[in-house]
């Protein structure tokens, strides 16, 4: 448990729980196929050292000059045939950009003419393969019912068509969003550390009984899967859409507030109701690939399924990790004096980093 917390605590970043994510679309008319492929300036600049200046963001101008190396990252990372059959280049939009959840991104939008109707695409993806191990691209044929795909470069080509089912997917994308998730993990952690007490006056107490840490943590992680679910869906699906920057810095608020109740407890009511309270603020952060993709209605019943399975799945592999040295250790004095207030100080102290940065554009962390 120590260790695996020392981990998750030296993996900072200040968007800390953003994969690294492209997004693919096909808009299909008979034998005309346009692909739009959006790629972050954050993977294009670790790949071909976009930042000239070394200033430490990205100009229009340093991108624009590199466009055609973008362009050939992008041609050897995205091919596709039309049903076994390969087709010819037919033109390229002007370069551009465009925001999304996780930051700008490249748009490269290029159209192909293949030799017959086109009835399925088999996409063979290979961006960032040697670079980047957690990179995915979701894929979507625009104006169709089938589900999106998830991506895994190097995979091997996988089919996109009318009548594909990404189910599987999304729940893998939905597991790996959380395992990169170092904020969502650590407000997780610091609620299994005390799970294991209860309150008692201003203090902790260790729980008498296994059982009753097990009923305490069954309604923490209850509280959260509920609310976080709520606007994830909300979020996904364009009914609410907060700034990021909001976002991001509200997740890092809640990190902070449950680090320091684990040193002092001074958050009123019952903690499962505080956990809720702070799982509507995670569950818009969860929102942004699925956001991404542009889906509405029936099109994002599917990928929203299996993303939220995806996530809660990564959630109780986290929880299955730490609470069982927790039970062992809740009655021990190096637990109570030593350990809990440690690790919830370190924790306390990065979310304050964390806020920092995300509220006033700051890069404080590496």
């Amino acid at each position: 448990m120590i260790r695996a917390l020392i981990l998750l605590l030296f993996c900072t970043g200040a968007w800390a729980h953003q994969s690294s994510d492209a997004y693919l679309r096909y808009r299909v008319e008979g034998a005309s196929v346009e692909q739009r492929l959006d790629i972050a300036l954050r993977d294009l600049d670790r790949d071909l050292g976009l930042d000239a200046d070394g200033d430490g963001t990205l100009s229009w101008g340093e991108v624009r000059t590199r466009w055609s190396d973008i362009e050939r990252l992008a041609a050897d990372g995205v091919r596709f045939t039309a049903d076994g059959a390969a087709c010819q280049p037919a033109g390229a939009d002007t370069p551009q950009l465009d925001e999304h959840s996780d930051g700008m991104h490249a748009v490269l939008v290029t159209r192909w003419q293949c030799p017959a109707t086109v009835q399925a695409l088999a996409i063979d993806y290979r961006l960032f393969t040697a670079t980047d191990a957690g990179h995915r691209a979701l894929a979507r044929l625009v104006g169709t019912a089938g589900e999106p795909l998830v991506l895994v470069p190097g995979a091997g080509p996988q089919t996109l068509s009318a009548n594909s089912a990404g189910l599987g997917g999304f729940v893998i994308e939905g597991m790996a969003h959380i395992a990169a998730g170092l904020d969502h993990l650590l407000f997780l952690a610091t609620l299994v550390l005390v799970a294991v007490w209860k309150r008692d006056g201003t203090g902790w107490v260790p729980r008498a009984s296994g059982r009753s840490a097990f009923v305490e943590t069954l309604k923490l992680v209850t509280a959260f899967t509920v609310a976080h679910s709520m606007t994830l869906g909300l979020a996904a699906g364009g009914v609410i859409d907060p700034p990021t920057r909001w976002t991001e810095s509200l997740i890092a608020l809640t990190v902070l507030l449950a680090a320091l109740d684990n040193i002092r407890p001074f958050l009123p009511g019952p903690r499962w109701a505080m956990v809720g309270l702070f799982g509507l603020v995670h569950g818009v952060g969860f929102a942004g690939p699925l956001k991404d993709l542009g889906l509405s209605g029936s099109e994002l019943l599917l990928p929203l399924l299996g993303f939220n399975v995806g996530v809660e799945l990564g959630q109780l592999a986290a929880v299955a990790l730490l609470l069982p040295p927790a039970l062992w250790l809740r009655g021990r004095t190096v637990y109570r004096r030593w350990f809990v207030p440690g690790a919830s100080s370190a924790v306390a102290a990065l979310a304050t980093l964390w806020l920092a940065e995300r509220s006033l554009a700051l890069q404080l962390l590496p």
